[in-house]
């Protein structure tokens, strides 16, 4: 089964052409089934390639799927259109009468900041308190999981004195995870961040679980069994080009930036890198709207009782 999104979406098209199944409206009324209702709250400034990049990822499974886009109310996006956010958002205050199967909270470009100078942080903590009685799993990505992972569990991310940024391989360390269903001893990962989650930080929390996690860059992928979350700080969502894009970007700034580890062939930004993570980062998703999809129940008035 595809995932149904608006013909419209920018993604709608980009998806189709790369043979991911998507569904329009009419279609999708054609099937008996209970899609499953997953929300996306993109706090990324490249709205339209996130919305595509999740939207490949969660759209690949053998289930019917319903995509809802979520903003934060008052924040104002300076890098999509109006028009954009208008036709296929809804504001955090609209979407919260309903309820979701799954929820993403993506990253966010406010890492260096503390969490409360975040300009919408008292309305994500309402959104962070609200998914424990309307969503049945939530995925925390990079800053949205460091933030998850401080409002629940009080666990403070740290500044680094430099970024991690490459394709770093990473070590399964729970293979039993059935979240891991798949999953090879080892994977590449693309890392970019300026701020890190402490291991023996987690390691003390018994409400916490380490599912994947790197020598070089740290914890990776956390399980949340209590709040029925997990957590990733690193992004499996990228596309081939994303990071290649965040290096020249910082180039042009100005910022003294290292060449993202183990991406570039030779090390040398001429080159055109490789995918290496794609497979790993479809088994991910796909296990974990297998598991909702197990668990969460028929009757969505039920999801948080």
């Amino acid at each position: 089964m595809p995932i149904k999104i608006p013909t419209s979406l920018p993604a709608f098209n980009v998806l189709k052409e790369e043979g991911v199944m998507v569904l329009s409206e009419g279609a999708a009324k054609r099937q008996d089934i209970r899609p499953l209702q997953i929300g996306l709250v993109n706090l990324m400034p490249k709205k339209i390639q996130t919305e595509t990049q999740f939207a490949r990822l969660i759209g690949s499974t053998p289930l019917q799927i319903e995509l809802t886009l979520i903003r934060m109310t008052e924040h104002q996006s300076k890098n999509t259109s109006s028009d954009h956010m208008e036709a296929f958002y809804k504001s955090f205050q609209e979407a919260k009468l309903q309820k979701f199967d799954g929820l993403i909270i993506t990253g966010a470009p406010v890492e260096t900041l503390d969490f409360d100078q975040v300009d919408y942080w008292d309305e994500l903590v309402e959104l962070m308190d609200w998914t424990q009685s309307n969503v049945h799993s939530t995925f925390g990505v990079c800053w949205g999981a460091m933030a998850m992972i401080y409002h629940f569990h009080n666990i403070d991310k740290k500044n680094l004195d430099q970024k991690a940024f490459g394709c770093i391989r990473h070590d399964n360390v729970q293979p039993s995870s059935s979240f891991l269903n798949g999953f090879s001893d080892g994977c590449v990962i693309p890392v970019s961040r300026w701020t890190e989650v402490d291991r023996n930080d987690i390691l003390e929390n018994a409400d916490l679980e380490i599912l994947i996690d790197s020598q070089q860059t740290g914890p990776c992928l956390i399980q949340d069994k209590v709040k029925n979350a997990l957590y990733i700080f690193n992004h499996f969502e990228y596309d081939r080009d994303t990071l290649k894009e965040e290096y020249l970007r910082d180039v042009d700034k100005g910022i003294d930036i290292n060449i993202p580890d183990n991406y570039f062939p030779d090390d040398d930004p001429s080159q055109k890198p490789e995918n290496r993570w794609r497979s790993h980062a479809h088994l991910l998703y796909g296990n974990w709207i297998n598991q909702i999809y197990q668990t969460t129940p028929f009757d969505m008035e039920q999801i948080g009782k």
